[in-house]
């Protein structure tokens, strides 16, 4: 046998092994999955709200105020594939702060505990309790002009071994009314060291500004995801209420990935850089980047903003540790509040943060009589 057939032979086998590895043969989740014109190895499912105990089109579930209500329970293996749901406080919006009042828990293989915490509206792209029509490569949104509620959308895959629970906490003064879909892929053989989903919400408000000298090394950044294991971070939001005035966004991202010191090897130029701006923020929403809350009332960038960064064509590999960072304004020197939700995949399956309570949660615009004008511009 020649030596140039020896060779086809082998990019054959090596290009066999690939597509084996790419149709799912591994075991673990394709990323590219599924394709239309392929067959698929799983069996699409779904849990709802609609109604199954009356004759009326009442097909949403009640949570009252105070209490915690289970929207699903899944058997795996499975992938949680696509999340929706509309909501709102019995057929208005009583509470305005709602959609941060209430959060959403998603707890993995039977553990005690939740892998994803966070205000049910950051973690579908926008904060502040607000809502507005996007659409990005993870996340949309699609509200009625002038409404205060609408539709959230997660097309995120969830991979797990054993069971998924996921939960609706209401922590605000009002009942909140959702209808839901959670669809789901349901697998026959479980997944060979799956990474597992993980979101997490941080806040601080305000931020602590610091001299020149305390703030260049990155010491005092603002912290968007902290954790140990190893994994894939996969991106943020960042929400911003501007007190200080004039321009924010010159704060470099810093990611720091297995313990590395400064100057770390993903050492950025500015906030709106990080999130594929320039120039300032404009009103886009792009499949991985882009401002799902841009402030069209605001003088000299004051007021509320929410931009969104995703790697999910460039992600951010970690074996030991990771350590998601941004600085508060060039080298930290802004007081402004900040909030944030950080997704990931990660083993071990670690616990997310726990929530601050609900004051914790809203920024001081709340607070001031005099940025009323702010509070009430809801749409861009």
């Amino acid at each position: 046998m020649s030596v140039y057939i020896k060779q086809d032979m082998k990019k054959t086998i090596c290009s066999i092994i690939v597509l084996l590895y790419a149709f799912g043969v591994s075991g673990q989740i394709p990323l590219d999955k599924p394709s239309p014109w392929q067959k698929q190895d799983f069996k699409a499912k779904r849990i709802s709200s609609w109604n199954q105990k009356e004759a009326i089109n009442h097909d949403w579930l009640i949570v009252k105020k105070g209490e915690r209500a289970q929207l699903a329970d899944i058997e795996g293996p499975s992938v949680i594939s696509h999340i929706w749901c509309a909501v709102d406080n019995l057929f208005e919006v009583k509470d305005t702060m709602f959609l941060r009042k209430n959060s959403l828990e998603i707890y993995w293989d039977g553990l005690d505990y939740p892998s994803v915490r966070v205000p049910l509206g950051d973690f579908f792209g926008i904060g502040h309790g607000k809502v507005r029509s996007y659409s990005s490569e993870w996340f949309d949104m699609s509200i009625n002009e002038g409404e205060r509620r609408g539709a959230l959308s997660s097309w995120v895959k969830m991979p797990f071994n054993k069971r998924a629970k996921i939960f609706l906490v209401n922590e605000s003064e009002v009942d909140t009314r959702i209808f839901y879909y959670i669809d789901y892929q349901e697998y026959k053989k479980p997944f060979k060291k799956p990474y597992y989903f993980h979101c997490s919400w941080k806040a601080e408000m305000p931020t602590k500004p610091v001299s020149y000298d305390s703030g260049k090394k990155g010491e005092n950044n603002y912290v968007i995801l902290e954790t140990e294991g190893e994994g894939n971070y996969l991106g943020c939001n960042l929400s911003i209420d501007n007190f200080t005035g004039g321009w924010w966004g010159e704060g470099d991202d810093m990611i720091y990935v297995d313990g590395e010191a400064f100057p770390p090897a993903l050492h950025g130029t500015g906030s709106e850089d990080y999130f594929n701006h320039a120039w300032g923020m404009q009103d886009n929403c792009f499949p991985y980047a882009g401002t799902s809350w841009f402030n069209h009332a605001h003088n000299n960038w004051d007021g509320l903003w929410t931009m969104y960064r995703f790697h999910i064509k460039d992600p951010v590999s970690f074996t030991k540790n990771i350590r998601v960072t941004i600085e508060h304004g060039c080298h930290n020197e802004r007081s402004d509040d900040y909030s944030s939700t950080a997704y990931w995949y990660q083993w071990p399956i670690v616990e997310a943060p726990v929530l601050p309570a609900v004051k914790g949660r809203i920024t001081r615009i709340h607070e001031r009589n005099d940025r009323k004008e702010l509070l009430n511009n809801n749409l861009p």
